[in-house]
């Protein structure tokens, strides 16, 4: 029994590295192995189906006294729309509940997929898919604040802040860096980098019992601590994996709230 542990560990590739994130595609294409459908792939578009699924099913038959479903499809809606929109939007914030429960519900099982047994691994640890929903959220902003204010005036609101004429040079410039250019790349990157180090902190002391069981009997202890601490690792992810779609929702609506709002 032990030599078959040794044998299987000395298979297992350590340390992990970042092509460990690029996956072969599950589905057959032409004569070489391509990544157009991977694992990453698949979770997503299952993401995508559970989320629609949940809530088409859950508000079929809407009742008074509501299902355990409908109060847990209830409760996620509530949530944002309370503490997020309305916290940020005030009244207006209701117009955007809608958006932003999808949008927090969708990073958050996909960010989900991290710790869930089998799949192990988040798509929002490849950077495509937190700069979509990054890119996404910055349109929206910059359209709602052309659409409220006028195109010009949004502009001028955006990056004329009040200040000496003097001083204008200097603050446009900084003004025009963050708003539009920060705030995507920050969306994005928090999110991807946040997933990619989770993944890669699971991985590292996943495989690193597996190392040491292989190195040596004696280190045998050492990888049951190793082990130890990725399931200690894994109760943090879950809150990285929590924290990270609220994160994401939060500066979503603060960023819609300043095109909206009439002073700079």
């Amino acid at each position: 029994m032990i030599e078959q542990s040794l044998v299987l560990a000395s298979e297992v590739p350590f340390p992990p590295s970042v092509e460990d994130f690029y996956l072969p595609s599950i589905v057959p294409w032409g004569a070489h192995d391509s990544y157009w459908f991977t694992k990453i792939t698949a979770l997503m578009w299952v993401s995508v189906a559970a989320i629609i699924i949940f809530f088409l099913v859950t508000y079929r038959k809407p009742q008074l006294v509501p299902t355990k479903k409908q109060w847990l499809a209830e409760s996620i809606y509530g949530f944002v729309r309370n503490n997020i929109a309305v916290d940020m939007l005030g009244k207006r914030g209701i117009n955007f509940a809608p958006y932003l429960t999808t949008l927090f519900v969708f990073i958050l099982l996909m960010n989900f997929w991290a710790i869930v047994p089998f799949a192990q691994i988040s798509p929002n640890s490849h950077i495509a898919f937190p700069a979509i929903l990054a890119v996404i959220s910055y349109v929206m902003f910059i359209y709602i604040g052309m659409k409220h204010h006028g195109g010009l005036k949004y502009f001028k609101h955006a990056l004329i802040p009040p200040a000496p004429w003097f001083i204008l040079p200097l603050l446009i410039p900084i003004e025009f860096f963050s708003t539009f250019l920060v705030r995507p790349f920050s969306l994005a990157v928090r999110l991807f980098a946040n997933m990619f180090a989770g993944h890669m902190l699971l991985l590292v002391f996943t495989l690193g019992g597996f190392a040491m069981l292989n190195a040596n009997i004696w280190f045998a202890p050492f990888s049951l601590v190793s082990w130890a601490m990725t399931i200690a690792l894994t109760f943090l992810e879950f809150l990285v994996i929590c924290l990270q779609a609220y994160v994401f929702t939060v500066l979503t609506a603060s960023y819609v709230q300043g095109a909206l709002a009439d002073e700079h």
